[in-house]
């Protein structure tokens, strides 16, 4: 489920590569033009209602019929205006994704959770699979992450001998997913081929600003190795350094200047209310708080190990914006039908 987009398109291209896998089927809501080798494409949307008998998606079930595994990677991030939107995707289409799973018989779920889904945490070392995942309950991301978890601990113990993965990523980007995230995060405003070393003057040092990032492809090797291998439970993925102010106006080429957080959560705030700015305050409220990871499990148990360092990852990212880099599916298309006016159009924040 969710093959399209940023984490989809490489989880395909991880499974489409090993010759252990026979078949890939992607699944997402929208059909894409792109066509990886084993790769057969279906349309089907987890927030639909109108086939389900007793709750239950008939439809998911057949398409999960026969598969050694099911790997759950749809999500919906806009409209952060309107929380129960996502909520009916998120949580309840993920309901549903698990339910089918298991009247299909399938041996093993791989869900897509998330560092977002961790509480709070500290900034000074890195917590294992342990922490609490509670979330930040303010923004509806990590909430829905959250509850997923709590779900997925009575799917378990319903479910015995069924093999449950819980990946837990930090962010995650790859040159190909970096116009789609400048849709999803920064809206039509950014000049995205403008960013670049010398033309950004300054990065803010503001308090709690450092996190874990990941290259798409190394968290899809992760994926990959949990879908065919044995594994069970919850891995955290991240990979060195940790990347801070410093780290990203190294990559600018720009000033780290300290700054107070108030006024710039103040003017982020401001920006979502006025439909200027995609992205939640909230969302940034978590990312201040969220805790630093130990990959040290997945390195040990899935024999994984990420190819890029944390600043290549951004890196690519950052090539990606001022590429206006894209891929052959809905999600991660260069160019929307109608460009940036219709981001403007169907309000920014308010409409997916």
């Amino acid at each position: 489920m969710g093959a399209t987009g940023n984490v989809g398109t490489s989880v395909v291209r991880a499974l489409a590569n090993d010759p252990q896998v026979g078949s890939v089927l992607g699944i997402a809501r929208r059909l894409p033009a792109w066509s990886p080798p084993k790769t057969t494409w279906v349309s089907a949307d987890i927030e639909r209602e109108d086939a389900q008998r007793d709750g239950r998606t008939d439809g998911l079930v057949r398409l999960f019929r026969g598969a050694d595994a099911v790997i759950h990677l749809a999500w919906l991030f806009q409209p952060t205006h309107s929380p129960a939107r996502t909520w009916r995707t998120n949580v309840l289409g993920s309901l549903r994704v698990f339910d089918a799973v298991a009247d299909a018989g399938v041996p093993a779920l791989v869900h897509a959770s998330s560092v977002g889904a961790y509480s709070p945490g500290p900034k000074d070392r890195q917590v294992d699979e342990s922490w609490p995942t509670h979330g930040w309950p303010e923004a509806a991301y990590c909430l829905e992450k959250a509850y997923l978890e709590r779900a997925l601990d009575g799917f378990e113990r319903e479910h015995p001998d069924m093999r449950v993965v819980r990946m837990r990523p930090g962010f995650l980007f790859k040159e190909e997913a970096a116009t789609e995230q400048r849709r999803l995060f920064a809206g039509p405003f950014l000049p995205q081929r403008l960013v670049r070393p010398g033309l950004v003057p300054l990065v803010p040092d503001l308090p709690g600003l450092r996190m874990q990032t990941l290259h798409t492809d190394d968290a899809a090797e992760a994926y990959r190795a949990a879908a065919t291998g044995t594994a069970r439970g919850a891995f955290n993925l991240a990979a060195d350094p940790v990347v801070d102010a410093e780290v990203l106006a190294g990559l600018l080429g720009a000033r780290v200047v300290r700054m107070p957080l108030r006024p710039v959560r103040t003017a982020l705030a401001a920006s979502w209310h006025s439909h200027l700015l995609p992205a939640s305050p909230h969302l940034f409220d978590a990312v201040l708080r969220l805790p630093l990871m130990d990959a040290g499990r997945a390195r040990q148990e899935l024999g994984w190990s990420p190819r890029w360092t944390a600043d290549e990852a951004v890196a690519a990212f950052l090539k990606g914006l001022r590429n206006v880099s894209g891929l052959a599916t809905p999600t991660l298309t260069r160019r929307l039908p109608g460009g940036r006016l219709r981001e403007l159009r169907t309000g920014v924040g308010e409409r997916p």
